[in-house]
């Protein structure tokens, strides 16, 4: 994948997480017996990947469940036009590849790293093992595929009912809620302008004529791979004025 020159700022680095550190902040796991937790962590591999680097492409076989040690990754996936739609973002403690490794078919999306990233791996097999041992880990997973469907349902709608600047406001207050860190002045993202775009589906070039017109208005503030939210409640007015009834002709 090509490089853009919207690229994120280098942070502080931060520590690499163990895999059980992993999985005890991770939802399918969290909450299980300790000795649960460790007999699964002792199953999981590290990797580490440089930025950039793909982690596997839409279409492969699910072969492992990954969890982030450290780094960030992007979940994508490309239509029959060949066009990329950014579908989430992974961070330490989160869990992907789920649904490939459950019914053994291709994934239906790919992922890459967009930071030096460390994961933990582990395999399809040993996944399925533990799901039989586990009634409390399989249904922590029927939960957050439940999750999923419903963020995917929000990305449909979104293409459906929003357009312009509503789209764009919308997935800024998903992204900020979800992925946000609390600044002085918001909640702010390590997310580039490009990615964003990518996000939505639309040129980088719509997606900063947005946003300088909000930075002027007091309502977000940019810096070179990062975006924050400043009025949060003004961007959600932008969303609301999109949304209205269906007109019923006679």
């Amino acid at each position: 994948m090509s490089k853009t020159s919207d690229t994120t700022v280098p942070t502080a680095v931060k520590p690499t997480l163990t895999a059980r550190a992993v999985l005890e902040r991770n939802y399918l796991f969290r909450d299980l017996p300790r000795d649960t937790i460790d007999s699964v962590a002792a199953l999981a591999t590290r990797r580490s990947y440089a930025k950039n680097t793909i982690v596997f492409s839409q279409g492969d076989a699910g072969d492992a469940l990954y969890g982030v040690a450290s780094g960030r990754v992007r979940i994508s996936a490309c239509g029959p036009d060949g066009r990329e739609v950014f579908l989430n973002i992974m961070e330490p403690g989160d869990a992907f590849g789920e649904i490939a490794v459950v019914d053994g078919r291709p994934r239906t999306a790919g992922a890459i790293a967009i930071d030096p990233t460390v994961l933990i791996i582990i395999r399809r097999a040993d996944f399925l093992a533990a799901l039989e041992r586990s009634p409390d880990l399989a249904m922590h997973l029927l939960q957050l595929f439940c999750q999923r469907l419903r963020w995917t349902s929000d990305l449909v709608e979104e293409s459906a009912f929003l357009v312009g600047p509503a789209r764009l406001a919308k997935r800024l207050l998903v992204l900020a809620a979800l992925h946000g860190s609390p600044v002085e002045k918001g909640m702010e993202l390590a997310l580039s302008q490009a990615e964003l775009a990518h996000f939505l589906g639309i040129s980088r070039q719509i997606v900063n004529q947005h946003l300088q017109s909000w930075r002027r208005a007091g309502w977000v503030d940019l810096a070179r791979g990062r975006i924050v939210v400043t009025d949060a409640e003004a961007l959600a007015g932008v969303v609301d004025d999109a949304v209205t009834p269906f007109e019923v002709s006679a």
